[in-house]
Parts: C-alpha cells; structure tokens; sequence
C-alpha cells in the first residue's frame, strides 16, 4: 500500500498553472528552483513541465527556506544529504530483511531435516 502512495505522490501530472495555484509562487520563482537545480521536473514531448506533489511539498520547503534567508546552494546540499541518508537507510533495511529471509530460511530447512517443507 506504501508504494502505491509513494508512486501517487511522485506522479508528474501537474502543469505550472496548477503548481502556481497550489503553492503561491510566481512562475520565474519555479523556474529559477529548477535552474538551481532544486526542483526536477519532468517535460512532455513539447516542453510543457510537469511536476508532482512531491515536487508541491518540496518548492514550498524551497520557499520557506529561501524566505528564512538560506541560500540556494545550502538548500541543495541539504536535499543532496537527505536524499543520500534515505538511500543508505532504504538498502541496510533491504539488507535486514534479507537477512532476516536467510535465517528462517535455515530454520525452515533445519526442522523438515533439509527438505522443503511443500
């Protein structure tokens, strides 16, 4: 269910319109987020940019920071870091789990005296 939230989040189907609406920003502010390399939107076949509310949640985060006086580049190397530690945490869980699979795995085997227990 969790990867179907995150696969709607990250979903580009909004226009800048909508992205102006949703967030307040003028359309220069959005495009200067993207020219600073923040904001990663997804072009169609014509070069109409589309964003997804991920990118919603991240150009307000942008705004506030901004309005808070953190420069551009500072921004970026914190969504760098974040990214980063969300990466190292998404492979130890993987790791985890695999070894959690090995181990019972092993323990399954062991109580059917090494056959597979179908």
């Amino acid at each position: 269910m969790l990867e179907n939230k995150s696969s709607y989040l990250d979903k580009k189907v909004m226009t800048m319109g909508i992205v102006k609406e949703l967030t307040g920003l003028s359309e220069r502010q959005v495009r200067y987020y993207e020219e600073r390399k923040l904001i990663f939107p997804e072009r169609t076949s014509s070069g109409i940019r589309k964003y997804s509310f991920s990118d919603i949640e991240r150009l307000m985060d942008i705004a506030e920071k901004i309005e808070d006086g953190v420069q551009t580049h500072d921004i970026r190397r914190e969504f760098v870091k974040r990214e980063k530690q969300v990466e190292e945490a998404k492979s130890k869980k993987k790791m985890i789990q695999g070894q959690l699979n090995a181990h019972f795995h092993r323990n399954d085997l062991s109580r059917s005296n090494g056959r597979l227990p179908y």
